[in-house]
């Protein structure tokens, strides 16, 4: 639902086209407020039709227009209707510098521009070349500058079922635009059906084989060579902008990168977290980015005061909770605090397999120094929910726990509500008995009842090799959360070996994982030493800065 009535009908609109440097010709859609001009425009440029405008997300461009912006939205070079080749994020610095030099001159603008956008038109708006035109205020949401980090991968491990998937909604884009009808619905079938998660790499290969996909899933994401990261023109980061993110988005690794890359060069980015998805957010936030686009652009004065942190823009930070659903604002300086910390292991004679394991404040009383799982390749343990799950966001896991391949380390019953706000981190000492593993990490709030088990985050750990054959220490960064667990519940920590389809199944062997198990896939043991492993929470890095 859209916030709020289009006042005398919608805003007419209209396509135009811009003459790039190289003589390309890219097309717009531009939304017009009533009346005579001139405003400030607002520019979206996008790769999946100027017509969407990113409405899974957003309200309608001409709601927008009907609060007095020239809503401007792109179909990137090679995207929608637009001409040329589409070359992914390397395209952008210079086309969008582009854009930003004709949107400035267009017939009804006013000159000044602000950016916003999610996913792709999230990095485009930051992908300019250093010395040309800047927007005069941002608004990216759920993006990235690491390719790898932010786009890619997670713990060395290639999104598997989200990369898939996006790769071959490009590639159906591509299939259309050269007027393969038959090659579109293949690919929309595999989607439909799933398939894609067995034959997706082969039809990503077919139908779009120069790809950012396919270039990304042939990589090792286990190491950052040959892996971009994107620069930004610096004075960029001072200007105002507004990050928003989700708990339940693969991308909020990049929101918080960009946050701390503005704050070290100076900017004072607003900050917005909710408990949402890469597509589910819960009714967005469009009234706070018209509040944003109309302090900045329109300078209307003080901005609007609003009794919700969320939609409050003196508020610098706000972060929903996962679970009950509110949201708080962080103080306004946030000292660092003692970071809550657990150790893993076992009372004697109980086994971590049959959810016995402990998570306990302290060794004492700790026993079971070496923990052992085996990952059956024919078998591999569901990856669910989460941040890298088609079905993105909390869910049950109380069956998963009960497999034998899968270890569980609970606390006991907490005597009062607690809170988790931060990045959980697990470090601990694991061998393999082949050249190659996965160790998928979940944690989880058990109901008083003991029955109901609700994921909060996942995390996942690579390692291909024959140094995975010999004992060392790994760190496994867990997804951030901010969420409260009552009084009676238990804190839980699951580890699997697998967490298919949202990653592929390693095979054991040292190869890349490159999708769902074969015959040539080993049954891999896994020797996980409890003795030294410990799961702490590392804080934000608004309370690592000392500042908001």
């Amino acid at each position: 639902m859209e916030p709020g009535p289009l006042p005398d009908g919608p805003p007419p609109h209209r396509d135009a086209w811009l003459s790039c440097r190289d003589g390309v010709r890219l097309v717009s859609r531009i939304w017009s407020p009533p009346g005579e001009g001139p405003w400030p425009v607002l520019l979206m440029r996008q790769p999946y039709g100027r017509a969407i405008a990113s409405t899974v997300t957003y309200a309608h461009p001409g709601w927008y227009a009907s609060h007095g912006f020239l809503v401007v939205v792109q179909d990137v070079r090679g995207r929608g209707d637009s001409e040329g080749e589409f070359a992914g994020f390397a395209q952008e610095a210079r086309d969008g510098t582009d854009t930003l030099h004709w949107v400035r001159q267009l017939p009804g603008s006013n000159g000044r521009v602000g950016c916003y956008g999610f996913s792709y038109q999230g990095l485009s708006q930051l992908l300019l070349e250093p010395d040309g035109p800047l927007p005069d205020c941002l608004a990216p949401a759920m993006a990235g500058l690491d390719e790898r980090l932010h786009w890619a991968s997670s713990g060395g491990a290639h999104w598997w079922a989200l990369g898939l998937a996006w790769g071959l909604q490009l590639a159906a884009e591509r299939c259309r635009r050269r007027g393969d009808a038959e090659g579109w619905a293949e690919i929309r079938r595999s989607l439909t059906t799933q398939t894609f998660l067995d034959n997706g790499l082969a039809l990503l290969n077919r139908f779009d084989p120069g790809g950012m996909a396919s270039a990304w899933l042939a990589r090792d994401a286990t190491t950052a060579n040959r892996w971009r990261r994107h620069p930004v023109p610096e004075p960029l980061w001072r200007r105002p902008m507004l990050l928003t993110g989700g708990w339940h988005d693969p991308h909020l690794e990049g929101i918080l990168d960009l946050w701390r890359q503005a704050r070290s060069q100076g900017g004072r980015p607003l900050l917005r977290i909710g408990a949402w998805s890469h597509l589910a957010w819960q009714g967005g936030i469009d009234e706070l980015l018209l509040d944003f686009f109309r302090c900045h652009l329109q300078k209307a004065g003080n901005p609007v005061h609003r009794d919700a942190p969320a939609l409050d823009l003196a508020v610098p930070i706000a972060l929903q909770d996962c679970r009950d659903g509110l949201w708080r604002s962080a103080p306004a300086v946030e000292a660092p605090r003692q970071l809550p910390r657990w150790w893993l292991g076992t009372a004697d004679g109980v086994c971590v397999t049959s959810r016995g394991g402990r998570l306990a404040t302290s060794a004492a009383g700790l026993s079971q120094p070496w923990v052992g799982l085996v990952h059956d390749p024919w078998r591999p343990v569901p990856g669910r929910g989460g941040h890298l799950g088609l079905d993105a966001g909390l869910c049950d896991r109380a069956d998963l726990d009960q497999r034998q391949d899968v270890a569980c380390f609970s606390t006991e019953p907490l005597e009062a509500a607690c809170s988790l706000a931060g990045r959980p981190v697990l470090d601990l000492v694991v061998r393999a008995d082949q050249p190659g593993f996965d160790l998928c990490v979940a944690l989880s709030a058990v109901a008083a009842n003991g029955q109901e088990v609700q994921q909060l985050c996942t995390g996942v750990l690579r390692h291909c090799g024959d140094s995975s054959l010999r004992p060392a220490i790994h760190r496994i960064l867990l997804q951030p959360l901010s969420a409260v667990l009552q009084a009676g519940e238990r804190l839980r920590l699951s580890l699997a070996g697998a967490a298919w389809p949202q990653v592929a199944v390693n095979p054991g062997t040292g190869e890349l994982p490159q999708g769902p198990a074969t015959a040539r896939h080993r049954i891999i043991t896994l020797w996980v030493q409890t003795a030294t492993a410990q799961l702490s929470i590392e804080p934000f890095p608004w309370v690592e800065a000392g500042a908001n």
